[in-house]
């Protein structure tokens, strides 16, 4: 009945998940020839770690509650209450990353915001990182050391050397910035492939790489700037989790576990991208059939 439960939590994840892409944006996407949000949502890792008794499955819930309910926080404080709680709870650091982009992206959306909206959850959320600061450190041990930059480099180089030693384990502590992230997103990659399960996530994380390579290009950067709340508040997210995790986690096995609760704020980012440039493209289209239109009107 355990595993029931979880499983069951796992699968209110994927329908906030669901909720939160479809609420935001409305415009189908097709790549390889499938639907984006059908190919992303039964993605096999992220189903293997979310449907089992454990911390993947109620976390993964409470961070898709939270990116469903941070878009409409008055109505729905009940949601962003209890998966604040269920986030925390269970994974303090996580809480402290997705508060970090709620506030980012508030401060730099395009969307018109009160100030008194801005006010409310700004003091909601840094009052709550302050509060629970403690909380937060102590997870690396940190709650009482007086320099957290060397605290956490001594923190990540100790927990990196642990996890490397078993089967999985890859030697990251030398690795530069950018490939300790691309171990993190999109390894292993068939060569480095721990078992069979390594070889079924392989493909997966091939899907991911191909995926990224759509946002790198000069018309992303352009769309960061006018991009919405949900979007910067999601990149920041995954990058902040993605860049502290990518310092500890030295394992392959426990990389495909712990990427599956931020990889969809990526997958949501590239799909808001591409639908922009979708819609963009649509706009472009009926402005000049317009014009046309005119022109042969004149004519006449």
């Amino acid at each position: 009945m355990m595993m029931v439960l979880f499983t069951w939590m796992g699968f209110l994840g994927f329908v906030y998940a669901y909720l939160f892409f479809r609420e935001n944006i409305p415009i189908k996407i097709n790549v390889f020839n499938v639907d984006f949000l059908i190919l992303v949502l039964f993605l096999p890792n992220m189903h293997f770690w979310t449907a089992s008794l454990g911390k993947g499955a109620p976390i993964f819930m409470g961070l898709m509650m939270f990116a469903y309910g941070i878009g409409k926080p008055k109505s729905r404080w009940g949601i962003l209450l209890v998966s604040s709680l269920i986030i925390y709870y269970i994974r303090p650091h996580v809480f402290l990353f997705i508060a970090l982009g709620t506030v980012l992206g508030y401060m730099t959306g395009k969307e018109k915001v009160s100030f008194g909206r801005k006010i409310l959850i700004y003091t909601i959320l840094i009052g709550g990182l302050i509060m629970v600061q403690d909380t937060i450190l102590g997870v690396a041990g940190l709650d009482q050391s007086e320099d957290l930059v060397e605290g956490f480099s001594e923190f990540s180089e100790k927990q990196a050397g642990k996890l490397s030693s078993s089967g999985s384990g890859v030697s990251m502590a030398n690795y530069p910035l950018p490939l300790k992230l691309f171990t993190f997103w999109f390894r292993p990659l068939f060569l480095d492939a721990p078992g069979v399960l390594g070889l079924i996530v392989s493909v997966e994380n091939l899907i991911y790489l191909l995926l990224f390579f759509k946002i790198l290009n000069g018309k992303f950067i352009r769309f960061l700037k006018i991009a919405p709340i949900s979007v910067k508040m999601s990149l920041t997210t995954f990058f902040l989790a993605s860049l502290a995790m990518a310092f500890v986690m030295s394992n392959l096995g426990i990389i495909m576990r712990q990427k599956s609760m931020v990889m969809y704020f990526l997958f949501f980012v590239i799909y808001y991208f591409l639908a922009q440039n979708k819609y963009d493209r649509f706009i472009r289209q009926r402005k000049l059939r317009e014009r046309r239109i005119r022109e042969m009107e004149v004519d006449v």
